[in-house]
């Protein structure tokens, strides 16, 4: 059986990429083609998945992420690895899954309409040359076959900025759950919910979900709903900097329509308590929250620089506006509260859009490019 070598650091039970690696790692397991092997730091257990662990010593995140790429590639040549997948950025895998995006685009979206000081701070941070480093090395590594491309954003993001060829970007969207995350699961606790947050049965909701709350928008988000005095938005997720963004929303008189819920196991339930779905992301390769909500029913607000953003049809499903834009996301929240009559047809058109992109759905492109990669190098060993 052919043995597949699957690259990821660390687990995080609420990080969205997390449950992307352990969607593809549960339908594998149900396949007889390919023998995954999960390749990890720390992780949950997974019935039907061989680990192989490795943990070496560090002190600080350059050592971790330096030691833990040297420590995976000795791992993937112990197991017997005929294909290797990573996660992370590690130069020698055969397929690259950019499901954190590309980093020199990150900086680059992070530094828009800031001043020297801030270009100065970058610079001077060590982690992110080692990132940049590691980036370039791995998608100059003659090894590399394909890149799996998680939004066309990300693609185009590696075309501009690497020697890699059109025909090795894969765009695969990340697949969502339709079947648990549908609109009558979601608004069972819709009323409880709403009296738990001191919010009134009909006033109209727009929830964020994530964490990292400058890099997705937080304060964008507190910002779009200020002038539209009827809107209430539920922040769920942590952050370290959580008191800054209650002091903002302080500051901008909406501290009473703001509610931080801190990091939720009941995201679904958080969904449903919602009317519409915000995320002014400054960069996010797709989002998973996107699909999450448009499967919940909800239409979407949120940037031309989140992936997620292809699957919204602006005016069916949802918005679309420049991250840094005020103006446009608060004229967006205004749009979305006067449609307010056509939100059911608009909750149709969302999930619709999202019935079709399913896990399995995600893993059968996958398992398709994996055949073609290994059909490739089986002809080239016969040459």
């Amino acid at each position: 059986m052919t043995r597949l070598a699957i690259i990821r650091q660390k687990y995080n039970p609420a990080g969205g990429a997390e449950r992307i690696v352990s969607a593809i790692l549960g339908q594998l397991k149900h396949q007889s083609t390919l023998e995954p092997v999960l390749i990890n730091r720390n992780w949950e257990t997974l019935d039907g998945v061989a680990v192989c662990r490795v943990n070496p010593f560090y002190l600080g995140s350059i050592w971790r992420d330096w030691g833990f790429a040297r420590a995976a590639q000795r791992a993937w040549k112990r197991v017997g690895a005929d294909l290797v997948q990573s996660h992370e950025r590690i130069p020698g895998c055969h397929v690259f899954r950019a499901g954190d995006g590309v980093h020199a685009a990150w900086l680059d979206a992070r530094a828009v309409g800031k001043g020297w000081w801030h270009k100065l701070s970058v610079w001077c941070n060590p982690y992110h040359h080692f990132m940049l480093r590691m980036e370039r090395a791995m998608f100059s590594h003659p090894d590399l076959r394909a890149v799996i491309c998680i939004s066309e954003m990300v693609k185009q993001d590696v075309l501009q900025r690497f020697p890699v060829r059109p025909e090795q970007c894969v765009v695969i969207h990340n697949g969502v759950d339709c079947t648990r995350f549908n609109p009558v699961a979601a608004r069972a606790r819709r009323a409880a919910l709403r009296e738990q947050y001191g919010i009134a049965a009909d006033a109209p909701v727009l929830v964020y979900v994530g964490s990292g709350f400058e890099r997705k928008g937080v304060a964008q988000a507190i910002r779009a709903i200020v002038p539209h005095a009827e809107v209430q938005l539920v922040v769920v997720g942590g952050d370290k900097k959580l008191a800054a963004y209650r002091q903002l929303a302080h500051a901008l008189g909406v501290a009473g329509r703001v509610h931080f819920t801190g990091p939720q196991k009941d995201v679904l339930s958080h969904y449903g308590m919602a009317d519409g779905f915000i995320l002014p992301t400054l960069y996010e390769p797709f989002g998973s929250v996107v699909a999450e909500a448009m499967a919940c029913g909800l239409p979407v607000l949120t940037s031309t620089r989140c992936g997620g953003g292809e699957c919204v049809s602006p005016g069916v499903s949802g918005w679309l506006a420049l991250p840094q834009d005020t103006a446009a996301w608060q004229e967006n929240v205004g749009i979305w509260l006067a449609a307010r009559a056509q939100w059911p047809w608009m909750a149709e058109q969302a999930r619709a859009r999202v019935l079709v992109q399913t896990e399995q759905h995600m893993v059968e492109q996958m398992m398709f490019l994996y055949s073609r990669l290994l059909q490739v190098s089986d002809k080239k060993n016969n040459e």
